[in-house]
């Protein structure tokens, strides 16, 4: 990888080990995008597109090995003898290091569950989808990567020397079921952009990726045999993975009593708004009326979403709520269908901080297992707040901004409960400055909120092994009215992603306190747009690393 990359800048008093730091963080980078085609892919890096990763168990563990040695090496790195800004670097550093060291060798995900389909079906989509280059270059590059599947598949069977989880295993065989149409759906695009001989090759590379497909959907079939049913982390490993995940010392006790809170005061919240709308009938009538008025076909909902985010994104500037670069760029698409068993409503793909020209995708799901009902999942209110929660001045605008900042570190931090928990913060954000602000689309607001308080009690319930799989789709259909099969692609995903779930309606209480603290300390010259800016340009880290960036900023204007 020759392209250049960009690290802090110098402080006017640089400490003797800042650059130091700086060269260890961006050798693991460079190591990372390497190893990691798809990765590189995502991050706008575009050496590597013809290629598909080693996923085999000895390349996974040699990963954490060298993941190991670089911690190490950080860990060495004295603070003192740092500036402030290069030791907040080299503390985000440990935090990332140590999480993911932890998922790797406790937690064991990759031990028991094939993914090996969702990650070649996202190897293939970030390149065909996104269009920082001609068509013909990009279908190029997709060849190289269909002509390694067999040897892709392959190795990543390696790494299943334990019994898998019959559940996840029957989900990466719905990827197997669907995967096939993006590879059709790329041959196609070959016919009129290639010449003969390329579309030849790209036509075999086809052929023989999905005869490798079928065969790893056939291994898939014979592991269930000898599977296993168990996949909750138990109580032990859940506390450990809350204190690493540095949630301003919360545990998991405090986190599903947050989550139990926020459940009653939502609930309230939209039997009130019902109200408001209707008060001669009852909450549920309400919510069916609200689910029921809906664009005629997803062709047009599409659009309704696209009206959504445009919309916000000119209620955003106007009420001065946030600074949006005039160079963002964002599109609105289905959802592939190799996803949708994954994704039962909306998602967003960020903005690739190295393409020349980056632009977020944000998908949205037609239906599940074509819901007859499906859309009633795609109503008005729902379509402002997912586009509110995706777009602007949610994940898109995030996460635009956040890709900006230089360093590498902060680009390769996972810190869900700030980037999911700032969606959730911009629903409730636009609400109070007015944006589609009548009772129908607080309805749905509350109901989303209803949605995630569920999650923070489900993602800690489930991985306790307090609840199974059933009960959780019950409890999570009682209190969100969602389609069942919506509420059960959510709940498996639930079961293979611990603590990812709870992060969405923590971070914007988190977030939410972190206002107020700050309304309280500055009084009148708390600006809200200041405040915003200044966490989305200290980028998509921990919500205790932003408190401390504020409360040392705080400290330097005293002094």
């Amino acid at each position: 990888m020759t392209i250049a990359l960009p690290r802090p800048d110098a402080t006017t008093a640089p400490g003797s080990l800042d650059e130091r730091l700086y060269d260890l963080v961006e050798g693991r980078f460079r190591r990372i995008v390497h190893d990691n085609p798809t990765t590189a892919t995502f991050l706008g890096i575009h050496t590597e597109d013809h290629r598909l990763a080693d996923g085999s168990r000895d390349a996974l563990l040699d990963e954490l090995a060298r993941e190991r040695a670089h911690l190490a090496a950080v860990e060495a790195l004295d603070p003192a003898e740092m500036s402030p800004s290069a030791r907040f670097e080299r503390d985000l550093e440990l935090h990332n290091l140590r999480l993911s060291i932890f998922g790797t060798e406790e937690i064991r995900t990759w031990e028991r569950r094939s993914r090996a389909l969702d990650d070649l079906g996202d190897a293939l989509f970030l390149v065909f989808a996104r269009d920082f280059a001609p068509l013909a270059e990009r279908l190029d590059s997709l060849a190289g990567r269909l002509e390694a599947v067999p040897t892709f598949l392959a190795r990543h069977r390696t790494r299943a020397t334990v019994p898998q989880v019959r559940l996840w295993q029957r989900l990466e065989n719905a990827a197997a079921a669907e995967l096939p149409s993006l590879v059709g759906d790329i041959v196609a695009a070959g016919e009129a952009a290639l010449r003969d001989t390329d579309r030849r090759r790209l036509a075999r590379a086809a052929e023989t990726a999905n005869r490798a497909i079928a065969e790893h959907a056939a291994w898939l079939d014979a592991t269930l045999e000898h599977g296993a049913d168990d996949w909750a982390l138990g109580s032990e490993r859940l506390d450990e993975l809350v204190h690493l995940r540095a949630l301003d010392g919360l545990d998991t006790d405090a986190i599903l009593a947050i989550g139990r809170e926020q459940l009653e005061a939502h609930r309230a919240a939209r039997v009130a708004a019902a109200r408001e709308i209707d008060p001669t009938v009852d909450e549920r009538t309400v919510v069916e009326r609200v689910k029921a008025e809906h664009p005629a076909t997803f062709a047009a909902a599409l659009e309704a979403y696209r009206d959504a985010m445009l919309r916000a994104r000119a209620h955003v500037i106007e009420h001065d709520l946030a600074t949006v670069p005039e160079d963002e760029r964002i599109e609105v698409i289905p959802t592939p269908a190799y996803l949708r068993h994954l994704i039962p409503f909306a998602a967003y793909f960020e903005s690739p901080k190295f393409d020349r020209d980056p632009s977020g995708i944000y998908i949205v799901t037609p239906s599940v297992d074509d819901d007859p009902k499906a859309m009633r999942e795609h109503n008005f209110s729902s379509i402002s707040n997912t586009s509110i929660h995706e777009a602007y001045p949610g994940h898109h605008l995030q996460m635009a901004v956040a890709s900006r900042h230089p360093s590498l570190t902060r680009l390769l931090t996972d810190a869900p409960e700030f980037v999911e928990g700032w969606a959730m913060y911009s629903e409730q954000l636009m609400r109070e400055h007015g944006f589609d602000a009548d009772a129908r689309f607080r309805l749905a607001m509350h109901t989303d909120a209803i949605w995630r308080a569920c999650r923070i009690i489900l993602d800690v319930r489930l991985q306790r092994g307090e609840l199974g799989v059933d009960q959780a789709i019950d409890f999570l259909v009682e209190h969100t009215s969602f389609e069942r099969p919506n509420a059960r692609v959510e709940i498996h995903r639930y079961t293979y992603t611990p603590t990812y779930q709870l992060s969405y309606l923590l971070g914007k209480v988190l977030i939410l306190q972190l206002r107020e603290q700050e309304r309280r300390r500055l009084g009148d010259r708390f600006n809200l747009q200041a405040f915003h800016d200044s966490l989305l340009d200290n980028g998509s880290i921990p919500i205790s690393f932003h408190r401390r960036l504020l409360r040392e900023a705080a400290a330097g204007r005293a002094a």
